[in-house]
C-alpha cells in the first residue's frame, strides 16, 4: 500500500513552499503528491459542498487554491520520482483539446509521472461564472475522458460526441506514459463508482466513511465487469483516518494508496508528521 498526500497545493505549501512539500514526500517514500481546484469561489455561495455536515468548503470563500497544473509544473521541476495528481480538477469546465495538450506536456517534463484525477464538479455558480452548462457536466465529463484519450493515442485524433467533436486534429507532444495519462475518477456517489468501472484507470472516493466505502467499490467493481474491464486493474485511492484496524481493512478492500494532508507549518514539523504518519501505517499492515 503506497502513501500520497491530499490537498497538497494547500496551506502554507500552495506558493514555492510546494518544492519543499515535494522534497519531504519524496525523501519519506511517499509515492504522489495529489492538488484540489477551484477557478473561482463566488461570494455567497449556495451550492452545498458535498464533503461536510454545513455544506461549505473549509477555509472560507477567502481560501487560497492555486491552479493545480501550474503548481505541479513547478514542483516536478524540483522533484524526481514522486507522482504528480490531481485530486481533482473539475474536468467539464475545461476545454478537452486545450487541457489535453497541458496535461500531455506536464507528462513530458515530469518524465511520466502524472496522475489525472478528475470530477464532475458541484459548486453551480462557478460553473455558471465559466459560462459552462451545470447540468449535462456529467455528460460532458464522460466525452471529456474519450476526447482526452482519443489525443493521447493517436497521431491523427477524432471524437465524435453530442458535445465534443472533432476530426484529424494533431497535437504533439504526446504523454510519455503508454495509453496516455492514467485517469483516476473522483467522487463519492454512486455516479462516480460507476464512472470509475466504466472509464477510469483509478478511482478516488473522498468519503471518510468504511461502510459507505466498501459499497462505492463493490458498485465500481460491478461497472467495470458490466463493461468488460478487469475490476482488479482499476487502482483505489482513499483518504481517512489511520487506526490500524481500517488500515487493514482498506488493504483488504483493495485499496492501492492512502493519502493523508500535509500537516506542519514548516519542513521540520511537517517531516515529523509524514514520518510518524508512515510508521503508523507500516505498523499496521505488518
Amino acid at each position: 500500500m503506497e502513501l500520497g498526500i491530499a490537498f497538497a497545493n494547500t496551506l502554507v505549501w500552495g506558493d514555492s513552499n510546494g518544492a519543499i512539500l515535494g522534497q519531504c514526500a519524496e525523501e519519506l517514500g511517499y509515492d504522489s503528491l495529489w492538488t484540489v481546484e477551484h477557478v473561482v469561489l463566488p461570494a455567497g455561495y449556495k451550492s452545498p459542498y458535498p464533503y461536510s455536515k454545513d455544506g461549505q468548503m473549509p477555509g472560507g470563500e477567502d481560501a487560497s487554491i492555486p491552479d493545480p497544473i501550474v503548481w505541479l509544473s513547478y514542483v516536478a521541476a524540483s522533484t524526481s520520482n514522486i507522482k504528480l495528481g490531481t485530486g481533482i480538477v473539475i474536468l467539464p469546465q475545461r476545454n478537452p483539446i486545450l487541457f489535453a495538450k497541458e496535461i500531455a506536456t506536464l507528462d513530458v517534463v515530469s518524465n511520466g509521472r502524472v496522475l489525472l484525477g478528475i470530477g464532475v464538479g458541484w459548486l453551480k455558480e462557478e460553473f455558471e461564472a465559466l459560462g459552462v452548462p451545470f447540468e449535462n457536466r456529467a455528460k460532458r465529463t464522460d466525452e471529456h475522458i474519450g476526447a482526452l484519450r482519443a489525443i493521447w493515442r493517436n497521431d491523427s485524433a477524432s471524437f465524435h460526441g453530442e458535445l465534443v467533436n472533432f476530426d484529424g486534429m494533431k497535437s504533439n507532444p504526446k504523454p510519455i506514459q503508454k495509453d496516455g495519462v492514467p485517469i483516476v475518477v473522483g467522487g463519492h456517489s454512486s455516479a462516480a463508482a460507476k464512472r470509475a468501472g466504466r472509464l477510469g484507470d483509478g478511482f478516488f472516493p473522498a468519503i471518510a466513511d468504511v461502510d459507505k466505502l466498501t459499497q462505492l467499490v463493490v458498485e465500481m467493481k460491478a461497472a467495470a465487469l458490466d463493461a468488460g474491464r478487469d475490476p482488479e486493474a482499476i487502482e483505489i485511492t482513499f483518504g481517512a483516518s489511520f487506526d490500524a484496524g481500517v488500515i487493514r481493512h482498506f488493504r483488504d478492500l483493495g485499496v492501492k494508496r492512502l493519502v493523508v494532508p500535509p500537516l506542519g507549518r514548516d519542513a521540520q514539523a511537517l517531516k515529523t508528521f509524514l514520518g510518524n504518519t508512515r510508521d503508523t501505517v507500516e505498523s499496521a499492515l505488518n
